[in-house]
């Protein structure tokens, strides 16, 4: 299923926050430019922005004081990505070679920077200490997150309400804010607001969910790196970690993830992909996925009687039936 296929009803605004995504980079020093174009230019869903704009249309809409957020959140996930490569040597991200790889470890965590600088400059033009309080705090707790991952990296050991924890920091909350901010600065109600952030909070931990379970099941065509990727990086996700707790399979799977941390995240996955693949942990998974799912779409069903809705009831189905 495309993006625009799924958000015609955004098409012409959204190619108006692409326009402005790229003009936002835009710099005179070529080697900057270029690493940021390269990252654009490797595409992505877009959901953040999306969001923003859907959660405007339950206010007063207007497209020129939404992009102050849709772009900067949009940015500041592209920034965390280019940060996320160095951390784990990604080669490969979307099937385009990451910054780091095609330009150094330098390069691509100083083109994150820019990029997180050029998000908050871009926030800055609002006037609301509401909007930069939210954003704020979004953005500490994402610092946390990343802390977390990797004091975290082949920690066999982990528990479910860890492996919760981080993905709430690392990726649902800039989703959830992401729904609230366009709310905010429509200038809707604090109780739509909340309701908002609640959807967007529970779609942003199935998202995850369903991300690590695609690293899994997924084809390298389809999800532009070879399964098993998290697990040669050292994420230890949600999957394996119920897959290690069937006794029958444990031993067998722990020494596979040791063969793969002993190769330096080089080792070969296959053999503890296809052993989570025939574990519970797959199902499991996906039965927290739906429950997240369900939880959104009872913040939904609050939330006011518009047009909007819909589209934001089918983003939450599609979250967990994509295939990339």
């Amino acid at each position: 299923m495309k993006r625009l296929d799924l958000f015609g009803l955004l098409k012409k605004d959204m190619n108006f926050i692409e326009e402005e995504l790229y003009r936002s980079i835009d710099s005179t020093e070529p080697l900057i430019n270029d690493t940021s174009l390269h990252l654009l230019k490797a595409g992505g869903k877009r959901l953040r922005p999306v969001f923003v704009l859907l959660g405007g249309k339950f206010g007063e809409y207007d497209l020129d004081k939404l992009k102050h957020i849709a772009v900067p959140l949009e940015l500041i996930h592209s920034a965390s990505l280019v940060h996320d490569d160095v951390i784990d040597d990604a080669e490969m991200r979307r099937g385009q070679p990451t910054v780091k790889s095609k330009w150094d470890n330098r390069v691509a965590m100083y083109t994150g920077d820019y990029i997180y600088a050029r998000a908050l400059s871009m926030v800055a033009e609002l006037p609301s200490p509401d909007i930069h309080r939210v954003l704020s705090k979004a953005l500490v707790q994402m610092s946390i997150g990343e802390m977390e991952q990797i004091r975290d990296f082949f920690n066999v050991d982990q528990s479910v309400r860890n492996y919760l924890l981080r993905i709430r920091r690392k990726t649902a909350l800039l989703i959830a804010v992401s729904c609230q901010l366009g709310a905010m600065a429509a200038g809707a109600r604090e109780r739509v607001n909340s309701l908002l952030y609640s959807y967007g909070y529970n779609v942003g931990m199935a998202f995850q969910i369903q991300d690590d379970l695609l690293d899994l099941c997924g084809t390298e065509k389809k999800i532009g790196k070879p399964p098993g990727s998290d697990m040669r990086q050292g994420n230890i996700t949600l999957p394996v970690i119920y897959a290690l707790k069937q006794p029958e399979l444990r031993d067998d799977l722990l020494a596979e993830i040791g063969r793969i941390q002993d190769g330096d995240g080089q080792g070969d996955a296959r053999k503890a992909v296809d052993m989570i693949k025939k574990s519970e942990g797959i199902t499991k998974a996906e039965i927290l996925a739906d429950r997240y799912i369900k939880k959104a779409l009872n913040a939904l069903d609050l939330l006011p009687d518009v047009k909007t809705k819909k589209t934001l009831r089918d983003i939450a189905h599609f979250v967990t039936r994509r295939s990339y």
